[in-house]
């Protein structure tokens, strides 16, 4: 979202420079594996049929939007949504870093830099609410229109307009929310199929990750070669 209007033509290159960035706290660390959905999916991966745990009807409008304009589906590969990266944030909205769980949440709460840890008085859940309300009526107010309705462009200037922080709301800044977006969406489409992201293992497949494969002793000693097979999951799902 650097340039205005342009996603990132290059997925592989994008996915690259964040596979290294992802946290691992939030598909390592909150349960996930236990978690149990509320509803069966009627098309594997396809978000649209996932009914929302935490997300109400209009917030799960805004986040299919959000999450498809951030990883596109293109050229490339499936999008976000497609994988079921709505699906993801949802479900860490009901896990323990979704309320805040994985840090100390008690005052003083003061600006600083990141390298000091999460800072903020506001939950993910908290940061999410309040900021798909305060962008719908800001888009209400300009558009007449929430976000989820507006154009592709008119989108894609919105969210850089968030990113860069020329929007700031009462509760949290355009900058934040914008963050907490981007980060949770890139994690879901890194993450294990397990999880609910990457159901298909696009993004595995894209930047050539194995996954959960068990032995790799005939390749240890072929550097800079591709590995021929494909991605497997924990669960053994397989994207040959």
């Amino acid at each position: 979202m650097s340039e205005k209007n342009n996603i990132p033509s290059s997925r592989r290159g994008f996915l690259k420079k964040t596979l290294a960035l992802v946290p691992l706290v939030a598909t390592a660390s909150t349960g996930a594996l236990a978690l149990s959905p509320k509803s069966s999916k009627a098309a594997e991966g396809v978000s649209q049929h996932y009914v929302p745990i935490f997300f109400n009807n209009e917030e799960w409008r805004f986040l299919l939007a959000a999450c498809e304009r951030l990883i596109p589906t293109d050229a490339n590969g499936p999008g976000a949504v497609s994988q079921g990266v709505p699906e993801y944030i949802d479900k860490q909205m009901e896990l323990p870093y979704g309320h805040g769980g994985l840090w100390y949440m008690h005052p003083p709460f003061v600006e600083a830099a990141p390298t000091l840890g999460y800072q903020s008085k506001l939950t993910p859940r908290d940061t999410y609410r309040l900021g798909i309300k305060a962008v719908d009526a800001h888009c209400q107010q300009q558009f007449q229109k929430k976000f989820a309705d507006l154009t592709v462009p008119q989108q894609n200037d919105l969210l850089t307009s968030l990113e860069a922080n020329h929007l700031k709301f009462d509760e949290l800044t355009g900058n934040a929310f914008f963050t907490q977006l981007l980060m949770n969406t890139k994690e879901g489409y890194l993450s294990d199929p397990i999880h609910s992201g990457n159901q298909s293992l696009a993004s595995w497949k894209l930047i050539g990750f194995p996954g959960a494969r068990a032995d790799y002793k005939d390749w240890a000693g072929k550097h800079n070669q591709a590995y021929p097979l494909g991605p497997v999951s924990i669960s053994s799902k397989r994207n040959a």
